[in-house]
């Protein structure tokens, strides 16, 4: 196939560094003919949607990404999801076949009104961002009850455990990196430890004391609008995909997920905020799991550590994977920089506005008021 282009780490679409999946391709891996409806504009593997009897989603990683081990640490948890009547895909097959690895999916139902929607890009209404919310906490009560340990290392997983560590998170840093060769290579010659006590563990601090209390849940991990489908209505979410980045973290680390990939404008030079959808994202959530004192707590002082360790899972990628020092520097940019910008005075201003959903008397040095809330 030729002129397909996908995302690029900014705003205008890029050459892909793997080739689109054909029909000849899929029709091995489901041992029949199949007709290619449409190729994914994602960017970290190439996945399509097929027909064949009926409509299915395949995507395609190298095994250097994915193993079939390593899929089916996922696709565990989405069974349990759809046995707990959360709206997710089944999934039907997991292959290797030479280098690549093959996942097939069911389509789910629903409208896909955000297929072509870059990363870090906004609802389009209140409305979305409200439903979003609602779905989310639907998705975390039913998590509940899977207890898998958290999932094996390898790239592109959205984890939880650098600043998850409350006593040492540089020398939980110092590990993760141990564990990944490509990274720690894509690291040398960046004063990143450095970056790290500068940046990072002043929001650590007032995280630290709260860690302890959260409680562990797997989660989704990636939560944007072009990873929901849709109502005809479009006012409720019918399906929920893609779980390739998910793992064993806290629920409220998901919902700072949701919030730093929908809510703050990256892509544009001001980073805007865009509260009205803030407002019906935590409403949305919270009218299904209101948040317990502690999580309302960490919440604000989570958001700017919440995105680092997958920032540095790209890097290793990047590095590692496709060979691109620019997009490994960038992704290196979003570690640091993203962090930083809650030190400005609009990334302040959030920060504030969250924890003005804090309990009375709560504080986020250290939160002991029992009960719920509702933000």
């Amino acid at each position: 196939m030729t002129g397909h282009l996908v995302h690029g780490m900014g705003t205008e679409p890029v050459a892909p560094d793997w080739p689109p999946l054909t029909a000849a391709e899929v029709g091995r891996v489901l041992g029949a003919p199949v007709r290619v409806l449409w190729h994914s504009p994602r960017p970290l593997s190439a996945a399509a949607l097929v027909e064949q009897e009926r409509l299915l989603f395949v995507k395609r990683q190298h095994a250097s990404v994915r193993t079939v081990e390593g899929l089916a640490e996922e696709h565990a948890f989405l069974r349990h999801l759809r046995g707990r009547g959360a709206p997710v895909v089944e999934v039907l097959a997991a292959v290797r076949l030479g280098e690549w690895v093959y996942e097939v999916h069911t389509a789910g139902e629903g409208a896909d009104l955000y297929q072509d929607a870059l990363s870090w890009s906004p609802f389009t209404s209140p409305r979305h961002a409200r439903a979003a919310g609602v779905a989310l906490a639907g998705l975390h009560l039913a998590a509940e009850g899977y207890d898998a340990p958290r999932r094996a290392v390898q790239p592109l997983v959205s984890s939880f455990t650098v600043f998850a560590d409350p006593e040492d998170p540089l020398g939980a840093l110092e590990r993760y990196v141990a564990d990944r060769p490509a990274l720690a290579a894509a690291l040398e010659g960046r004063a990143w430890r450095a970056d790290t006590a500068r940046i990072h563990l002043p929001f650590h601090e007032r995280l630290a004391p709260l860690l302890g209390k959260l409680e562990p849940l797997w989660t989704h991990n990636d939560w944007h609008a072009s990873n929901l489908l849709w109502d005809e209505a479009g006012s409720e979410v019918s399906t929920i995909l893609d779980f390739g980045l998910s793992d064993r973290t806290t629920a409220v680390h998901d919902l700072a997920t949701a919030i730093e990939r929908n809510v703050i404008q990256w892509l544009e030079p001001s980073c805007p905020v865009r509260y009205d959808d803030l407002d019906a994202l935590l409403d949305g959530y919270t009218s299904v799991r209101p948040l317990s004192a502690v999580e309302a707590a960490a919440l604000p002082e989570l958001l700017p550590l919440v995105h680092a360790e997958f920032a540095l899972s790209e890097m290793g990628y990047f590095h590692g994977v496709v060979g691109s020092a620019e997009n490994a520097g960038l992704a290196y940019d979003y570690f640091t920089e993203h962090a930083q910008w809650f030190t400005t005075p609009a990334g302040r201003r959030l920060l504030v506005r969250l924890r003005a959903a804090l309990p009375v008397g709560g504080s986020a040095a250290g939160h002991s008021a029992p009960g719920q809330i509702r933000t």
